[in-house]
């Protein structure tokens, strides 16, 4: 808010503007959520072929890392969504569709195509659309 007539860190510079501390913050979100994708499936990689047993689910420790980073930023999500309009904040979630296959490329040696790539940018291209004023 701002203090005096000066903006402080999470006050925007235009009205309707996204603050640099609230864009940091939804980035870290997405990132957060793409870092769960991630840890979703080495834990379905560590739950093996067929149906795994509860205690094998209840005792992956990927899986319970990937629930914990979804809470964590589920929490940060809503703080945002206090500060944002969600036709503001919701469009930055697309960014995980670059995040999560280049994550997944350097993370779990999977392929990254360039149609990924371009696709990535496409959607990186219209979430900077919508962000405009």
């Amino acid at each position: 808010m701002s203090r005096g007539g000066r903006c402080t860190a999470t006050c925007p510079t235009e009205p309707g503007a996204v603050s640099l501390r609230n864009l940091a913050l939804t980035i870290l979100t997405v990132l957060a959520l793409s870092v769960g994708q991630v840890l979703f499936k080495l834990a379905a990689r560590g739950l093996g072929q067929g149906m795994p047993s509860l205690a094998q689910v209840a005792l992956n420790k990927y899986l319970i890392a990937a629930v914990l980073v979804y809470g964590v930023a589920t929490a940060l999500w809503v703080s945002l969504l206090r500060e944002m309009p969600l036709t503001v904040a919701y469009p930055f979630a697309a960014l995980a569709f670059f995040f999560v296959p280049v994550m997944g490329h350097l993370l779990l040696d999977e392929p990254l195509r360039w149609q990924t790539l371009l696709g990535a940018a496409v959607i990186s291209a219209g979430v900077w659309i919508s962000s405009l004023e």
